[in-house]
């Protein structure tokens, strides 16, 4: 088992020691596509999977979900959370159990899922759920939960925060009757800090276009790769990350979605060598560790 870096106590005390000013933006990595993002006192989350239950839940199959790396928190102990992230319907993205006790911990929370996925979030969420971004909130149990739907359409402003909605191939682009798409990716901007957080993707075309559209300062990126062998969709390998964090000319790309399951990973040597290769700025993160990012001048 791979131990993280900081955990429980440690990474608690990490993210409570980490400064409040505008002009500098903290980052955890928490496993898999899991992300916690603070700015100016305010943090989001991106992804998280903080539990056990697809190990659980394939134990006994053909597909068992073997766990690589140590969970390094306890969502219950995560607070301050007003902004949550699912990027699409798999459980390593959308996880009930993760995201159940985060609510609790984090009454009122906002949870940005694709439009055609709501359906099924309130029902992992069950009690937690209240509704649709913008309506009438109603509270069900103790917890409280805005969903507000995503997709390449969609924009929410929120002081000094911005999310929009982009496209993602996993492993096609699937939209509903209504054009929505089934799986996003994330750009958000936070005061002077833009960060793309692509959830689960191939390379096409439009995120190309996001990238070369927007300056982000930093770029949250699978690198996994995409083995019909495996019997799931795939992602970005090590070369496509690095390639796209180039083309957007980011300032910062970190790897993620490896190092959690034995079935389903890489090691990130091939992002390594791609991105010296490119001369595109980098950095591999343990599970628990900190990135802090300064304004660019």
């Amino acid at each position: 088992m791979i131990t993280a870096l900081q955990k429980d106590d440690a990474l608690l005390a990490d993210m409570a020691a980490a400064s409040l000013d505008e002009d500098t933006l903290h980052v955890w990595w928490l496993g898999q596509s899991g992300f916690l993002v603070q700015w100016a006192g305010e943090r989001l989350l991106f992804d998280p999977y903080l539990s056990d239950s697809l190990t659980e839940k394939y134990a006994a199959t053909d597909k068992p979900h073997v766990r690589m790396t140590e969970r390094c928190i306890d969502p219950r102990r995560l607070t301050g959370i007003s902004r949550v992230t699912a990027s699409h319907v798999h459980t390593d993205h959308l996880d009930g159990a993760t995201l159940v006790p985060l609510a609790e911990a984090n009454p009122g929370f906002r949870l940005y899922v694709p439009h055609p996925v709501i359906p099924e979030a309130q029902t992992r969420l069950g009690d937690a759920m209240v509704t649709y971004c913008g309506e009438a909130q109603k509270r069900l149990g103790d917890a409280m939960v805005t969903y507000c739907g995503t997709g390449d359409r969609d924009k929410y402003f929120e002081g000094r925060w911005e999310i929009h909605g982009v496209i993602a191939k996993h492993n096609e682009v699937i939209r509903d009757e209504e054009k929505n798409c089934h799986c996003t990716g994330f750009l958000v901007k936070c005061g002077p800090f833009t960060i793309y957080h692509s959830g689960d993707t191939l390379w096409h075309d439009d995120i190309v276009s996001m990238a070369r559209q927007f300056s982000c300062d930093l770029m949250l990126l699978p690198i996994n790769g995409n083995r019909p062998e495996r019997r799931v969709a795939g992602n970005l390998n090590g070369l496509e990350a690095a390639a796209l964090a180039k083309v957007g000319e980011a300032r910062l790309v970190v790897p993620c979605h490896y190092d959690m399951f034995e079935f389903n990973t890489v090691t990130p040597d091939e992002f390594v060598s791609a991105c010296e290769r490119l001369q595109q700025p980098y950095r591999v993160m343990r599970c628990g560790e900190r990135l802090e990012m300064r304004k660019a001048d």
